[in-house]
C-alpha cells in the first residue's frame, strides 16, 4: 500500500483505491479510499473515507520541493518546485518583472524564447502604481499581465532600504515616501503580506531590512533579530489569511546577517527553524567582493535545510550564479540582464560585449554563434550597434 502525502492531486490517485496518509501535523491514517476532488470556496480538497466512513477533508499543498540530482564534485543540485502555476525546474533564473513586466521583453518572448518558468514582480512599484486596487480587479497580478506561469514577489524591504533618507526604520515598520509623487506610506510586516496576498504571487517574501556594505556590526545585529521578529508578525498574518484568487501561495523566510560569520550563522538557524516551504539568502550583492558572497553563501547552504530551496536574492552575474550553484542555491534574481541591455551590453557565451564599441561596426557575424535565442543568429553585430 502505498502512503501519500498532501502535495499529491487527483491525476495521481485511483479513486476508490486505499492509501496511507500523511498530513502536516504529523497524523497518519491507514487504510483510507481515496474519493476524488472537490471544490469548497473555489479550493481543490481531496476527499478520503476512513474504515470507520469518517470523511478526511485534505488541502494539498502544490508547492512541493523535490531534490532529483546532486553533483558529487560540488554542492550543486537539481530540483523540481511545484507551484499553482506551474512546475519550475532548479537551478533557475528568474527574469525581473519589476512593474508586471519584464522590460523590452514581450510576454511571448518571455515564454517562447527566453523560456523563463518564473517570473518576479515588485512589491513596492505594484503598490504605488498600478495600485492594488487594479490589480485586485483584474482578478491578480496573473491576469493583470497575463502570464500563466508562476510569480515571485519580493516585500518591498530592498526598495525601501534604496531609498535612503526618504524612508525611517521603527519596529512598527518602515515609513516611506514614494518616489513617485511624495505622498507617504507605511510598509508594516503584515500589510507587505497583505499586499502581496492582493498582488497574488506563487510565492512571496518576509518583509526584511537589508543591511548596506560595509555596515556596523552592531547595527547589523539589531537589524537582524528586527527582521526575526518581523519574520514572526509576517508568518502570523500569513497563516491567518488566504489567497484571494483560489490557490494557494507559499512563503519564504530571508536570511540576514551582513557578512558576519556568526550573525549569519544564527540568522540562518532562525529561518530554518520556522520550517516554511523554502528560504532565501538576503542583503547579498550590495556591493561587498565576490570572495564574501562566496563565503557567506556557502556558510549558510550548510545550515538551512536540503529539503528546501535555497534563494539567493539580486544574484547575479553569469559568474556569480555559477559559483554559487556549486554552493547549493537553487534560485536567482537579477534586473542586470535586462538593464545591461538597454545600455549596450550582452552577456555571451564568449563574455561579455559593449555593442557601442567602434569595434563592432562592420562586424556582420551572429551575436553568438553558440547561443539558442532567437536573437543570437538572426541578427549582426553591426546591425545591433547600429540600433
Amino acid at each position: 500500500m502505498r502512503k501519500i502525502d498532501v502535495s499529491y492531486d487527483d491525476g495521481i490517485l485511483n479513486k476508490d483505491d486505499e492509501y496511507i496518509v500523511g498530513v502536516n501535523d504529523g497524523t497518519t491514517f491507514n487504510n483510507v479510499k481515496y474519493k476524488g476532488v472537490r471544490l469548497f470556496n473555489g479550493k481543490k480538497m481531496l476527499m478520503f473515507q476512513t474504515k470507520a466512513n469518517r470523511q478526511l477533508t485534505i488541502n494539498p499543498s502544490f508547492h512541493t520541493f523535490t531534490l532529483e540530482k546532486t553533483d558529487s564534485k560540488s554542492k550543486a543540485r537539481a530540483g523540481l518546485l511545484e507551484t499553482a502555476h506551474g512546475e519550475i525546474e532548479t537551478p533557475i533564473f528568474m527574469p525581473v518583472g519589476t512593474a508586471g513586466t519584464v522590460k523590452a521583453v514581450h510576454q511571448h518572448e518571455i515564454k517562447d524564447d527566453i523560456k523563463a518558468q518564473i517570473i518576479l514582480g515588485n512589491t513596492y512599484h505594484l503598490y504605488l502604481r498600478p495600485g492594488l486596487e487594479v490589480i485586485e480587479n483584474a482578478g491578480g497580478l496573473h491576469k493583470f499581465m497575463n502570464w500563466g506561469g508562476p510569480i515571485l514577489t519580493d516585500s518591498g524591504g530592498f526598495q525601501v532600504y534604496s531609498l535612503g533618507d526618504s524612508r525611517k526604520i521603527k519596529e512598527e515598520g518602515v515609513t516611506f515616501r514614494s518616489h513617485i509623487d511624495g505622498s507617504k506610506h507605511l510598509f508594516s510586516p503584515e500589510y507587505a503580506i497583505d499586499i502581496q496576498r492582493t498582488i497574488g504571487a506563487d510565492v512571496i517574501m518576509a518583509f526584511d531590512e537589508c543591511t548596506p556594505y560595509p555596515c556596523d556590526y552592531s547595527y547589523a545585529k539589531r537589524s537582524m533579530h528586527m527582521t526575526h521578529r518581523w519574520l514572526k508578525r509576517c508568518c502570523d498574518r500569513f497563516d491567518s489569511t488566504e489567497g484571494k484568487y483560489g490557490y494557494d501561495q507559499t512563503f519564504f523566510p530571508i536570511v540576514q546577517g551582513s557578512t558576519y560569520k556568526d550573525l549569519r550563522e544564527e540568522s540562518a538557524e532562525m529561518i530554518a527553524s520556522f520550517e516554511r516551504e523554502g528560504n532565501a539568502i538576503g542583503g547579498l550583492s550590495v556591493g561587498e567582493p565576490a570572495e564574501e558572497m562566496y563565503a557567506t553563501t556557502d556558510l549558510v547552504c550548510n545550515i538551512l535545510p536540503k529539503d528546501k530551496p535555497r534563494y539567493l536574492m539580486g544574484v547575479g552575474t553569469p559568474v556569480n550564479i555559477i559559483e554559487n550553484i556549486a554552493l547549493g542555491v537553487d534560485m536567482f534574481d537579477c534586473v542586470m540582464p535586462t538593464r545591461n541591455a538597454r545600455n549596450g551590453m550582452l552577456f555571451t557565451s564568449e563574455g561579455f560585449i559593449n555593442i557601442r564599441n567602434e569595434k563592432w561596426k562592420n562586424d556582420f557575424s551572429d551575436l553568438d554563434s553558440n547561443g539558442t535565442s532567437y536573437v543570437d543568429s538572426q541578427y549582426s553585430k553591426a546591425y545591433l550597434r547600429h540600433l
